[in-house]
């Protein structure tokens, strides 16, 4: 499998996988971002008390830790 032919999970839809957020939060972040707000998804479901930083961190670490062990064809 190559870069181009890769499915890469977005944040939002690991923290729902993992259970660190609903599907509502998730939504409400998007539609802030779709109106204007410029921020991070995950800056803003920190300030929205949907996840913590350290949830976030974990997410990315073991998203990060699943694209390298993904064999390359």
């Amino acid at each position: 499998m190559n870069k181009e032919s890769k499915i890469e999970e977005k944040i939002g839809e690991g923290l729902m996988r993992i259970g660190a957020m609903t599907k509502t939060q998730v939504d409400d972040v998007l539609k802030r971002q779709k109106v204007g707000d410029k921020r991070l998804f995950g800056e803003i479901a920190v300030e929205l008390g949907f996840v913590d930083v350290e949830a976030i961190i974990n997410y990315l670490k073991s998203a990060h830790k699943d694209l390298n062990n993904v064999s390359s064809s």
